[in-house]
Protein backbone atom coordinates (compact mmCIF):
# COMPACT_ATOMS: atom_id res chain seq x y z
CA UNK A 1 0.00 0.00 0.00
CA UNK A 2 3.10 2.54 0.91
CA UNK A 3 4.44 1.82 -2.69
CA UNK A 4 0.80 3.36 -4.23
CA UNK A 5 0.67 6.14 -2.11
CA UNK A 6 4.24 6.90 -3.19
CA UNK A 7 3.55 6.56 -7.15
CA UNK A 8 0.48 8.68 -5.95
CA UNK A 9 2.72 11.61 -4.28
CA UNK A 10 4.44 11.52 -7.27
CA UNK A 11 2.06 11.87 -9.64
CA UNK A 12 0.66 15.00 -8.14
CA UNK A 13 4.10 16.57 -8.03
CA UNK A 14 4.44 15.92 -11.71
CA UNK A 15 0.38 17.39 -12.18
CA UNK A 16 1.38 20.83 -10.40
CA UNK A 17 4.26 21.13 -12.31
CA UNK A 18 2.92 20.64 -15.58
CA UNK A 19 -0.08 22.83 -14.80
CA UNK A 20 1.11 25.83 -12.49
CA UNK A 21 4.23 25.29 -14.37
CA UNK A 22 2.78 26.86 -17.49
CA UNK A 23 1.48 29.78 -15.67
CA UNK A 24 5.03 30.25 -13.87
CA UNK A 25 6.86 30.16 -17.42
CA UNK A 26 4.54 32.90 -18.45
CA UNK A 27 5.26 34.84 -15.91
CA UNK A 28 9.12 34.20 -16.32
CA UNK A 29 8.70 35.47 -20.03
CA UNK A 30 6.18 38.04 -19.71
CA UNK A 31 8.45 41.22 -19.60
CA UNK A 32 10.76 39.33 -22.35
CA UNK A 33 7.62 38.75 -24.13
CA UNK A 34 5.31 42.19 -24.15
CA UNK A 35 6.01 44.90 -25.89
CA UNK A 36 3.03 46.99 -24.73
CA UNK A 37 0.20 47.03 -22.30
CA UNK A 38 -2.05 45.10 -25.01
CA UNK A 39 0.26 42.11 -24.87
CA UNK A 40 0.71 41.74 -21.64
CA UNK A 41 -2.81 41.66 -20.58
CA UNK A 42 -3.04 38.92 -23.28
CA UNK A 43 -0.39 37.11 -21.86
CA UNK A 44 -2.08 37.46 -17.64
CA UNK A 45 -5.51 36.93 -19.35
CA UNK A 46 -3.93 33.28 -21.02
CA UNK A 47 -3.39 32.20 -17.49
CA UNK A 48 -5.81 34.00 -16.02
CA UNK A 49 -9.13 31.80 -15.14
CA UNK A 50 -6.81 28.91 -14.59
CA UNK A 51 -3.32 29.80 -12.64
CA UNK A 52 -4.80 29.82 -8.72
CA UNK A 53 -6.79 26.57 -9.59
CA UNK A 54 -3.49 25.02 -10.95
CA UNK A 55 -1.84 25.94 -7.22
CA UNK A 56 -4.62 23.61 -5.88
CA UNK A 57 -2.70 20.51 -6.73
CA UNK A 58 0.58 22.11 -4.88
CA UNK A 59 -2.31 21.52 -1.52
CA UNK A 60 -3.35 18.51 -2.65
CA UNK A 61 0.25 16.88 -2.89
CA UNK A 62 1.52 18.15 0.46
CA UNK A 63 -1.82 17.01 1.73
CA UNK A 64 -1.39 13.70 0.57
CA UNK A 65 2.24 13.79 1.60
CA UNK A 66 1.05 14.69 5.29
CA UNK A 67 -1.58 12.04 5.35
CA UNK A 68 0.45 9.09 3.62
CA UNK A 69 3.77 9.18 4.81
CA UNK A 70 3.39 12.31 7.89
CA UNK A 71 7.20 11.48 8.80
CA UNK A 72 8.74 12.84 6.21
CA UNK A 73 6.89 15.31 5.90
CA UNK A 74 7.44 16.94 9.27
CA UNK A 75 11.47 15.80 8.63
CA UNK A 76 11.56 17.91 5.32
CA UNK A 77 9.56 20.59 6.86
CA UNK A 78 11.66 21.20 9.25
CA UNK A 79 15.01 20.65 7.48
CA UNK A 80 13.37 23.02 4.07
CA UNK A 81 11.90 25.59 6.50
CA UNK A 82 13.98 28.28 4.77
CA UNK A 83 13.45 27.69 0.88
CA UNK A 84 9.73 26.56 1.70
CA UNK A 85 8.99 29.61 3.45
CA UNK A 86 10.56 31.51 0.71
CA UNK A 87 8.67 29.89 -1.85
CA UNK A 88 5.40 30.39 0.32
CA UNK A 89 6.30 33.91 -0.48
CA UNK A 90 6.72 33.73 -3.48
CA UNK A 91 3.43 32.25 -4.26
CA UNK A 92 1.56 35.42 -2.25
CA UNK A 93 3.21 37.92 -4.03
CA UNK A 94 3.06 36.08 -7.71
CA UNK A 95 -0.68 36.27 -6.75
CA UNK A 96 -0.57 39.95 -5.82
CA UNK A 97 1.17 40.87 -8.92
CA UNK A 98 -1.59 39.10 -11.13
CA UNK A 99 -4.73 40.33 -8.77
CA UNK A 100 -3.40 43.80 -8.05
CA UNK A 101 -1.76 45.45 -11.42
CA UNK A 102 -5.63 45.99 -13.15
CA UNK A 103 -7.25 47.92 -9.75
CA UNK A 104 -5.37 51.30 -11.06
CA UNK A 105 -5.08 52.34 -14.56
CA UNK A 106 -1.97 53.79 -14.37
CA UNK A 107 1.53 53.13 -15.68
CA UNK A 108 3.80 53.09 -12.74
CA UNK A 109 1.13 51.09 -10.59
CA UNK A 110 0.92 48.20 -13.43
CA UNK A 111 4.33 48.04 -14.28
CA UNK A 112 5.67 47.81 -10.38
CA UNK A 113 2.62 44.79 -10.61
CA UNK A 114 4.12 42.84 -13.48
CA UNK A 115 7.97 43.07 -12.07
CA UNK A 116 6.11 41.46 -9.05
CA UNK A 117 4.69 38.88 -11.18
CA UNK A 118 8.04 38.25 -13.46
CA UNK A 119 10.29 38.39 -10.59
CA UNK A 120 8.47 36.48 -8.02
CA UNK A 121 7.69 33.46 -10.91
CA UNK A 122 11.28 33.65 -11.94
CA UNK A 123 12.30 32.81 -8.24
CA UNK A 124 10.15 30.90 -7.83
CA UNK A 125 10.96 28.39 -10.58
CA UNK A 126 14.18 28.98 -9.16
CA UNK A 127 13.46 27.72 -5.82
CA UNK A 128 11.11 24.91 -6.14
CA UNK A 129 14.36 23.93 -8.60
CA UNK A 130 16.55 23.85 -5.43
CA UNK A 131 14.18 21.99 -3.72
CA UNK A 132 13.35 19.22 -5.82
CA UNK A 133 17.37 19.01 -6.23
CA UNK A 134 18.05 18.58 -2.66
CA UNK A 135 15.53 15.86 -2.08
CA UNK A 136 17.62 14.28 -4.36
CA UNK A 137 20.91 14.86 -3.69
CA UNK A 138 19.85 14.06 -0.13
CA UNK A 139 20.31 15.88 3.22
CA UNK A 140 22.02 15.03 6.21
CA UNK A 141 19.28 13.27 8.59
CA UNK A 142 20.44 12.65 12.15
CA UNK A 143 19.68 9.62 14.21
CA UNK A 144 15.77 11.08 14.72
CA UNK A 145 14.65 11.85 11.20
CA UNK A 146 15.31 15.28 11.13
CA UNK A 147 17.80 17.70 9.75
CA UNK A 148 18.27 21.66 9.29
CA UNK A 149 20.02 23.05 6.55
CA UNK A 150 21.30 26.45 6.47
CA UNK A 151 20.69 28.64 2.81
CA UNK A 152 24.57 27.54 1.87
CA UNK A 153 27.73 26.52 3.18
CA UNK A 154 30.74 25.84 0.97
CA UNK A 155 28.34 25.56 -2.36
CA UNK A 156 29.37 21.89 -2.37
CA UNK A 157 27.21 19.14 -1.93
CA UNK A 158 28.42 16.38 0.76
CA UNK A 159 28.37 15.66 4.63
CA UNK A 160 27.59 19.73 5.11
CA UNK A 161 25.46 20.75 2.31
CA UNK A 162 23.39 24.28 2.38
CA UNK A 163 20.41 24.50 0.29
CA UNK A 164 22.42 26.20 -2.58
CA UNK A 165 25.59 24.46 -3.40
CA UNK A 166 26.90 23.77 -7.13
CA UNK A 167 24.46 21.04 -7.65
CA UNK A 168 20.87 22.56 -6.46
CA UNK A 169 21.80 25.88 -8.69
CA UNK A 170 22.12 23.62 -11.82
CA UNK A 171 18.65 21.81 -10.93
CA UNK A 172 17.69 25.41 -10.12
CA UNK A 173 18.82 26.67 -13.45
CA UNK A 174 17.19 23.57 -15.12
CA UNK A 175 14.04 24.38 -13.79
CA UNK A 176 13.74 28.01 -14.66
CA UNK A 177 14.37 26.97 -18.10
CA UNK A 178 12.21 24.25 -18.32
CA UNK A 179 9.42 26.63 -17.38
CA UNK A 180 10.15 29.39 -19.19
CA UNK A 181 10.42 27.22 -22.70
CA UNK A 182 7.03 25.62 -21.14
CA UNK A 183 5.28 28.78 -20.71
CA UNK A 184 6.65 30.67 -24.27
CA UNK A 185 4.11 27.59 -25.63
CA UNK A 186 1.50 28.11 -24.01
CA UNK A 187 1.40 31.24 -24.81
CA UNK A 188 1.98 30.74 -28.30
CA UNK A 189 -0.84 27.63 -27.93
CA UNK A 190 -3.51 30.53 -26.49
CA UNK A 191 -2.33 33.73 -28.58
CA UNK A 192 -2.74 35.18 -31.75
CA UNK A 193 -0.28 37.43 -34.41
CA UNK A 194 2.39 38.81 -32.98
CA UNK A 195 2.85 37.70 -29.43
CA UNK A 196 1.92 33.91 -30.96
CA UNK A 197 5.11 34.29 -33.07
CA UNK A 198 7.51 35.91 -30.23
CA UNK A 199 6.19 32.97 -28.32
CA UNK A 200 6.51 30.44 -30.58
CA UNK A 201 10.21 31.98 -31.73
CA UNK A 202 11.59 32.36 -27.76
CA UNK A 203 10.28 28.72 -27.16
CA UNK A 204 12.19 27.26 -30.18
CA UNK A 205 15.09 29.47 -28.83
CA UNK A 206 15.38 28.70 -25.37
CA UNK A 207 14.73 24.97 -26.33
CA UNK A 208 18.49 24.46 -27.22
CA UNK A 209 19.68 25.10 -23.48
CA UNK A 210 17.15 23.49 -22.47
CA UNK A 211 18.25 20.28 -24.29
CA UNK A 212 21.86 21.62 -23.02
CA UNK A 213 20.43 21.82 -19.11
CA UNK A 214 19.11 18.25 -19.55
CA UNK A 215 22.46 16.90 -20.43
CA UNK A 216 24.00 18.55 -17.77
CA UNK A 217 21.77 17.99 -14.95
CA UNK A 218 21.89 14.21 -15.64
CA UNK A 219 25.81 14.14 -15.63
CA UNK A 220 25.70 16.20 -12.26
CA UNK A 221 22.82 13.80 -10.98
CA UNK A 222 25.35 10.33 -12.09
CA UNK A 223 28.04 12.02 -10.50
CA UNK A 224 26.88 12.66 -7.26
CA UNK A 225 24.58 9.62 -7.25
CA UNK A 226 26.13 6.95 -8.76
CA UNK A 227 23.67 4.75 -7.89
CA UNK A 228 20.51 7.02 -9.43
CA UNK A 229 19.93 4.72 -12.43
CA UNK A 230 20.14 1.25 -10.22
CA UNK A 231 16.29 1.26 -10.71
CA UNK A 232 16.63 1.49 -14.45
CA UNK A 233 18.67 -1.60 -14.96
CA UNK A 234 17.10 -3.74 -12.19
CA UNK A 235 13.65 -2.74 -14.35
CA UNK A 236 14.71 -2.50 -17.83
CA UNK A 237 11.13 -1.05 -18.78
CA UNK A 238 11.72 2.11 -16.89
CA UNK A 239 13.80 3.17 -19.84
CA UNK A 240 10.75 4.11 -21.60
CA UNK A 241 11.35 7.40 -19.88
CA UNK A 242 14.27 8.45 -20.79
CA UNK A 243 13.23 7.83 -23.84
CA UNK A 244 10.09 9.77 -23.65
CA UNK A 245 12.07 12.65 -22.49
CA UNK A 246 14.23 12.38 -25.95
CA UNK A 247 11.21 12.23 -27.70
CA UNK A 248 9.53 15.00 -25.70
CA UNK A 249 12.50 17.19 -26.66
CA UNK A 250 12.29 16.65 -30.42
CA UNK A 251 8.63 17.48 -30.56
CA UNK A 252 8.93 20.37 -29.16
CA UNK A 253 10.96 21.45 -31.80
CA UNK A 254 9.24 19.62 -34.54
CA UNK A 255 5.95 20.26 -33.85
CA UNK A 256 6.83 24.37 -33.00
CA UNK A 257 8.30 24.69 -36.22
CA UNK A 258 5.19 23.17 -37.49
CA UNK A 259 2.91 25.63 -36.25
CA UNK A 260 1.31 22.87 -34.04
CA UNK A 261 0.89 24.98 -31.37
CA UNK A 262 -0.84 22.31 -29.12
CA UNK A 263 1.05 19.58 -29.79
CA UNK A 264 4.14 21.66 -28.78
CA UNK A 265 2.61 22.50 -25.64
CA UNK A 266 1.61 19.08 -24.80
CA UNK A 267 5.23 17.71 -25.82
CA UNK A 268 6.25 20.00 -23.34
CA UNK A 269 3.70 18.53 -20.65
CA UNK A 270 5.48 15.50 -21.26
CA UNK A 271 8.76 16.79 -20.71
CA UNK A 272 8.27 17.89 -17.08
CA UNK A 273 6.30 14.93 -16.16
CA UNK A 274 8.79 12.17 -18.04
CA UNK A 275 11.60 13.85 -15.88
CA UNK A 276 10.16 14.28 -12.72
CA UNK A 277 8.32 10.41 -12.71
CA UNK A 278 11.91 9.14 -13.96
CA UNK A 279 13.45 10.72 -11.02
CA UNK A 280 10.81 8.99 -8.77
CA UNK A 281 11.52 6.11 -10.49
CA UNK A 282 15.67 6.37 -9.20
CA UNK A 283 14.84 7.27 -6.16
CA UNK A 284 11.94 4.35 -5.19
CA UNK A 285 11.67 3.30 -2.34
CA UNK A 286 13.39 6.17 -0.70
CA UNK A 287 11.82 9.60 -0.29
CA UNK A 288 14.58 11.32 1.31
CA UNK A 289 17.85 10.22 1.36
CA UNK A 290 20.68 10.87 3.42
CA UNK A 291 23.55 12.62 2.55
CA UNK A 292 25.49 11.36 5.81
CA UNK A 293 24.74 7.98 6.37
CA UNK A 294 22.67 5.49 4.00
CA UNK A 295 21.21 3.51 6.51
CA UNK A 296 19.43 7.01 7.89
CA UNK A 297 17.48 7.00 4.45
CA UNK A 298 13.96 7.93 5.01
CA UNK A 299 12.04 4.80 2.94
CA UNK A 300 8.65 4.16 2.48
CA UNK A 301 8.21 1.64 5.18
CA UNK A 302 9.79 3.94 8.03
CA UNK A 303 7.50 7.05 7.13
CA UNK A 304 4.23 5.47 5.72
CA UNK A 305 1.03 5.48 8.00
CA UNK A 306 -0.60 2.69 8.76
CA UNK A 307 -2.12 0.14 6.52
CA UNK A 308 -5.92 0.44 7.75
CA UNK A 309 -5.44 4.26 7.38
CA UNK A 310 -3.62 4.14 3.90
CA UNK A 311 -6.36 1.39 2.70
CA UNK A 312 -9.70 3.59 3.61
CA UNK A 313 -7.79 7.09 2.69
CA UNK A 314 -7.39 5.36 -0.78
CA UNK A 315 -11.32 5.25 -1.22
CA UNK A 316 -11.49 9.20 -0.03
CA UNK A 317 -8.60 10.26 -1.95
CA UNK A 318 -9.84 8.61 -5.34
CA UNK A 319 -13.04 10.58 -4.32
CA UNK A 320 -11.83 13.92 -4.10
CA UNK A 321 -9.45 13.71 -7.20
CA UNK A 322 -12.36 12.84 -9.56
CA UNK A 323 -13.87 15.78 -8.04
CA UNK A 324 -11.35 18.01 -9.00
CA UNK A 325 -10.25 16.34 -12.43
CA UNK A 326 -14.19 17.24 -13.13
CA UNK A 327 -13.97 20.82 -12.07
CA UNK A 328 -10.10 21.27 -13.99
CA UNK A 329 -12.14 19.78 -17.14
CA UNK A 330 -15.11 21.81 -17.20
CA UNK A 331 -12.87 25.05 -16.66
CA UNK A 332 -10.08 24.34 -19.15
CA UNK A 333 -12.90 23.26 -21.81
CA UNK A 334 -14.71 26.63 -20.60
CA UNK A 335 -11.62 29.12 -21.28
CA UNK A 336 -11.01 26.67 -24.66
CA UNK A 337 -9.12 28.88 -27.52
CA UNK A 338 -7.30 31.74 -27.97
CA UNK A 339 -7.40 34.79 -25.83
CA UNK A 340 -8.16 38.33 -26.96
CA UNK A 341 -9.14 41.62 -25.73
CA UNK A 342 -12.51 43.47 -26.75
CA UNK A 343 -12.17 47.28 -27.52
CA UNK A 344 -11.21 49.61 -24.75
CA UNK A 345 -9.39 46.69 -22.61
CA UNK A 346 -5.61 48.13 -23.17
CA UNK A 347 -5.87 51.40 -21.91
CA UNK A 348 -2.75 53.17 -21.39
CA UNK A 349 -2.14 55.99 -18.83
Amino acid sequence: MGDIWYWLVALMLAAYVVLDGFDIGAGIIHLLLSKGEEDRQLILRSIGPVWDGNEVWLIAMGGTLYFAFPFVYASALSGFYLPLMIVLWLLVLRGIGIELRMHLAVRVWREFFDGCFAISSSLLAIFLGVILANVFRGAPIGNDGYFFLPLWTNFRPGTNPGIFDWYTLTGSLLALVALAVHGAFYVAFKTEDSLHDRAAKLGRRLLGVLVVMTLVGLAATLGIRPSAPGNYFHHPVAFLIPLLVVASLMGMLMFSRAGRDREAFLSSCSYLAAVLIGAAVSLFPILLPSSTDPTRDITISRAMSGSYALSAGLIWWAIGILCAIGYFVFVYRMFAGKVRLSSGDASHD
